[in-house]
C-alpha cells in the first residue's frame, strides 16, 4: 500500500452487460429480460474479492437490477458496503425530461432504500450523462433527497463529458455535492485516471501513477469505478455491433480481474458517503 493515509473511493456500477449506453442501438430495452443475466454471479465475485481485502466500496446500482436480485442487494449492505443509485433502467440523463428525470431517480431510490432498510444518499447518472446541457438535473436529485451525485466526468469524450467542470468535490446545489471521477491535469487538460475502459486500455503502472499523483500532489481522495461485467470474460459476445464498440468494451476484460486485485493492494480504498459525507457505516 502507498504510504499516503489518503482514502480513495472504490465504486462500482452495478449493471448487467447488455444494459450499457454503447449497445443501446443494437439490443432494445424490451429485450433485457430475455437475455442471460449475469449481474448477480459478477457482483458476487467482487464482493468476495473486497472481503479478502477488508475493503468497503459504493455500488451504484440500477433500480432495474435491484428489482430482480433483491438478495443481492442485501448481502451488499450486509457486507459494509454503500448502497447508492445508478437510476432506474439506465437511461442517460441527457435523453430525460426533467419530469422523466425525477420520476426515474426516486423509482430508483424507493426501490434500493425498501429492499435495503437504509438511505440511500448517492446517484450517478448512466454514462456520466449530467453536463452542460442538463444542469437542472442537480435540481431534481436534490429535491429527491440526495444528498451527492458523481454524475460528471471532466473530460473531453464522444459520449460523454465536461472538460471545464471543476475536478473536485464541490456543491452544486444547498446540501448537495458533486463528486466527479477522477482526472489527471497535465498540461492544461484533463487526463481520465479514474477506470472503466481506460484503466482496461493503458498498462497498469500508468493507472497507479495517475492516481498517486492526485493523491500525492493535489492531496486528495480519487475515485475510481468500474463495471461487473468488465471482470466477466465469459459473458456473451453482442453480434452485429461496430468495431470500435467492440474494442471498447471487450478490451482487456481478461485481465481486469488481476489487475482490480493489484489496484487494491497498492492504495487504501473506502466508501463514497464516509470519505466526502463524513458518515459512519448505517
Amino acid at each position: 500500500m502507498q504510504p499516503t493515509a489518503i482514502t480513495n473511493a472504490l465504486t462500482i456500477d452495478v449493471e448487467d452487460y447488455f444494459q450499457v449506453s454503447a449497445f443501446a442501438p443494437y439490443i432494445r430495452r424490451d429485450e433485457w429480460d430475455a437475455r442471460e443475466c449475469r449481474v448477480e454471479a459478477n457482483v458476487d465475485r467482487i464482493l468476495a474479492m473486497l472481503s479478502r481485502r477488508g475493503t468497503q466500496a459504493t455500488f451504484f446500482t440500477l433500480g432495474w437490477v435491484a428489482e430482480r436480485y433483491p438478495a443481492l442487494v442485501r448481502r451488499i449492505v450486509e457486507q459494509g458496503h454503500e448502497l447508492a443509485s445508478h437510476g432506474y433502467g439506465h437511461q442517460r440523463a441527457s435523453e430525460l425530461s426533467p419530469e422523466a428525470f425525477s420520476q426515474d431517480i426516486r423509482r430508483a431510490k424507493g426501490i434500493l432504500e425498501d429492499l435495503s432498510g437504509r438511505p440511500v444518499l448517492g446517484y450517478r447518472a448512466p454514462s456520466f450523462s449530467i453536463g452542460e446541457g442538463n444542469l437542472w438535473a442537480f435540481d431534481s436529485l436534490a429535491e429527491a433527497g440526495y444528498r451527492y451525485s458523481s454524475s460528471v466526468y471532466p473530460i473531453q469524450h464522444d459520449h460523454y463529458g465536461m472538460p471545464d467542470a471543476p475536478r473536485f468535490a464541490h456543491e452544486v446545489r444547498p446540501g448537495l455535492l458533486e463528486i466527479p471521477v477522477t482526472t489527471l491535469r497535465v498540461m492544461n487538460r484533463n487526463l481520465p485516471s479514474s477506470g472503466g475502459g481506460y484503466f482496461r486500455l493503458l498498462p497498469y503502472a500508468l493507472s497507479r501513477w495517475m492516481l498517486r499523483q492526485v493523491n500525492a500532489g493535489d492531496q486528495a481522495s480519487a475515485i475510481f469505478y468500474f463495471h461487473p461485467w468488465e471482470i466477466d470474460a465469459g459473458q456473451p459476445r453482442v453480434a452485429g455491433i461496430d468495431a470500435k464498440t467492440r474494442f471498447r468494451h471487450y478490451v482487456n476484460i481478461g485481465r481486469m480481474e488481476r489487475r482490480l486485485e493489484q489496484l487494491l493492494a497498492d492504495f487504501r480504498w473506502g466508501r463514497m458517503d464516509q470519505i466526502f459525507l463524513g458518515s459512519s457505516t448505517h
